[in-house]
């Protein structure tokens, strides 16, 4: 086991300097972590940890865990790096850093840096590719699904515009069950741009659409392929439509639309099925 976790640093005091990082989660969700994050539950942990060895620039800070997770816990704190401190504390003390009932008991501070703009992003992506692309996505539950469905569909990259939300809020990572963490990501310039980038990088780009043109399942085989979807209730404005091919899923009639990150995990897994890769 690391250092850090056969030694682990008791906290009794809320305001301790130490666990700083943690207090007060849910405001510090609203207000930003300048470059870090929280991750939550013990499934997040664990993609933390195998985060931290791959090299994508993601490192974990510091790790506060209620003191009865801690055996629980044990396997996968070990995975990290001796340097990374363990802080336990009971439950009065874990709530009240926390600033609401914490029952997960398990949370550690990361830090994402050194990470590929998009461009770079896109030019590293190999010739045979499957994208996600996310268009004013505002919506954290929906867009920690996106990502859960970008890792169960083979997607290479997930790029998203600047009018999206951040898929590092805590509650994004959660509803991801970690694969914010494991999915390449981007999330910068506008749609316009993305969409030309995508372009110029020889993908065939297909948006979602309720008015589609093609039938999800007349999307064609090819090489590079990205799915478009924008944005919860409205979805992809009319130029952006305009400016790629539209598919459609099929629906009894009576409903307006799925909601997006159910489209796309439709879409997703259609793609994936007719290019070979699930």
């Amino acid at each position: 086991m690391a250092a850090s976790a056969l030694s682990p640093i008791r906290i009794d005091d809320p305001a301790d300097p130490r666990i700083a990082g943690f207090v007060s989660i849910k405001e510090r969700d609203l207000t930003g972590r300048q470059g870090r994050f929280i991750a939550e539950g013990t499934v997040v942990l664990r993609m933390l940890a195998a985060a931290h060895h791959a090299g994508r620039g993601l490192a974990a800070e510091a790790i506060l865990l209620l003191e009865s997770r801690v055996a629980g816990v044990e396997a996968i704190v070990r995975e990290f790096p001796a340097e990374v401190p363990v802080y336990v504390a009971a439950a009065p003390v874990f709530d009240a850093i926390a600033g609401f009932n914490m029952h997960r008991g398990v949370l550690a501070l990361g830090r994402r840096d050194g990470v590929s703009g998009r461009d770079a992003l896109i030019a590293s992506l190999p010739a045979s590719s499957l994208v996600l692309a996310a268009c004013g996505i505002s919506n954290h539950d929906n867009m920690g699904s996106l990502f859960r469905n970008a890792a169960a569909f083979g997607v290479d990259a997930v790029l998203m515009d600047e009018t999206s939300c951040d898929p590092m809020y805590r509650k994004a990572i959660r509803v991801s069950v970690g694969s914010v963490l494991t999915v390449p990501f981007a999330r910068e310039g506008s749609a316009a741009s993305l969409i030309e980038r995508l372009q110029h990088e020889g993908f065939a780009i297909w948006g979602l659409s309720p008015a589609g043109e093609t039938d999800i399942g007349g999307i064609p085989p090819a090489a590079r392929t990205a799915l478009l979807v924008g944005t919860e209730g409205e979805g992809l404005p009319p130029a952006i439509l305009e400016s790629v091919r539209t598919a459609r899923i099929r629906q009894r009639p009576g409903l307006d639309s799925l909601n997006v990150s159910m489209a796309a995990g439709i879409a997703l897994h259609q793609v994936a099925l007719i290019n070979d890769r699930i």
